[in-house]
């Protein structure tokens, strides 16, 4: 079969395959060769909705076991999208997505995700949940507690276990900073763990001296931190925009910005200087500005932070950032200056935010003119590689996929 044909439906096969969705994908990985380095995913996700049975289950709380499933999971639905974030283009829709199998896979999640892992060239991804990244706007704070480790449980006993080329970080019920601490001393160290996740959509100083605990644990760990944004159209300023365009331009931004400010202006750096941040899905045109921004205020306002002993930009240089969504479509120049001003070539980790509608290949980093050849292969894996202490290197693996899937 011609890979860049679309499968066929017969009654012996499934009707929707992600393989011939990525067809495209597939042949830009055989032209650039992708085969010869490693490529790292740092943020994809996957769909929880279809094991929600199976999570609901390890709740421990039978109060709260029985409210998840007599309600369907309404108690998870608390951030505001308008449903607009599933008005796909180049992605699979729900109606696909929940009747597509993976045979063959030791749980249909993974057989899923390698299936658009070996399309796009991809030799290890960090998935993270989708649905639950609003959960840190739920009132109730046993609901992010008691779902937030059922789901932690499921992940690492049912995915990261059975197979190492899928890792995680893991979700942090940060509404309570004691209930994120256990967390991390109990799941710490299990297979596919690489670090722990904040959902920035949230209304908490994520400053305060109750947390200090949980960064030192980090910190000692040697477990990054990862901050992923999103955005909630219920949110003040964001309810006064009229069209998703604008609440998902400002809001997946908006939410790491004031979060980063306040972690470097209360400086948690300067208090834990081991402890490394990931600032994920918020683009890369509002670093330069917040490096200036602050800059200029710091000079003006030291006294106001007097744990810092460099600059806000200073600190901020030393933190890692996700590739997507990258601003591609102005002056390339503009996209130039801002690698420069955040160290990309060292801090800068490729992520494709499979399978959401404003996903990037790694051709985005890849057809860059202005990188060097190291300086492509550092963002699309060797930062990441080194950052998580991504020992193994499955390059062999990754030529005898490629040449099943043209044999096919």
């Amino acid at each position: 079969m011609n890979i860049m044909q679309p499968i066929v439906s017969d009654p012996t096969r499934e009707t929707f395959d992600t393989r011939s969705l990525l067809a495209h994908a597939q042949q830009q990985a055989e032209d650039r060769k992708y085969e010869d380095f490693m490529i790292v995913d740092v943020d994809a996700h996957h769909y929880e909705t279809s094991s929600y049975k199976d999570i609901w289950e390890l709740i421990e709380d039978p109060v709260l076991r029985d409210q998840f499933k007599y309600t369907k999971g309404a108690t998870l639905q608390q951030r505001s999208t308008g449903g607009y974030q599933e008005m796909a283009g180049r992605i699979t829709r729900y109606a696909h997505r929940s009747s597509e199998q993976a045979p063959g896979a030791p749980h249909r999640d993974i057989g899923l995700t390698r299936k658009w892992m070996d399309s796009m060239g991809v030799d290890v991804a960090c998935i993270f949940p989708t649905p639950m990244l609003g959960l840190g706007l739920n009132p109730i704070v046993e609901v992010e507690v008691q779902y937030a480790r059922a789901y932690n449980k499921w992940l690492t006993e049912q995915i990261l276990a059975q197979d190492s080329r899928l890792v995680s970080m893991l979700y942090l019920p940060m509404n309570d900073p004691e209930a994120a601490l256990k967390m991390v001393e109990e799941f710490s160290g299990r297979k596919g763990v690489i670090g722990f996740l904040v959902t920035t959509v949230r209304y908490k100083g994520l400053y305060d001296n109750a947390y200090m605990k949980l960064y030192r644990a980090l910190e000692e760990r040697g477990l990054p931190l990862s901050f992923h944004a999103a955005t909630n159209w219920g949110d003040q300023s964001m309810h006064i925009t009229n069209r998703f365009l604008a609440t998902h331009a400002l809001g997946f931004t908006w939410f790491n910005i004031v979060h980063m400010t306040n972690w470097v202006v209360n400086g948690i750096p300067e208090r834990f200087p081991g402890l490394k941040s990931i600032w994920i899905e918020s683009g890369l045109a509002w670093v330069p500005f917040l490096m200036q921004r602050l800059d200029n205020e710091y000079m003006m306002r030291s006294s106001e932070a007097p744990s810092l002993k460099r600059l806000p930009s200073d600190y901020m240089r030393e933190m890692f950032y996700t590739t997507q969504p990258m601003e591609m479509v102005n002056n390339q120049t503009m996209l130039q200056e801002t690698f420069k001003m955040m160290n990309a070539e060292t801090q800068l980790l490729y992520s494709s935010d499979y399978p959401h509608w404003d996903m990037d290949l790694p051709s985005t980093i890849y057809d860059l003119p202005f990188l060097s050849a190291q300086g492509k292969r550092n963002i699309l894996g060797e930062n990441a590689r080194k950052l998580f202490k991504l020992d193994y290197y499955i390059s062999d693996e990754k030529k005898a996929r490629l040449a099943a899937r043209k044999a096919c």
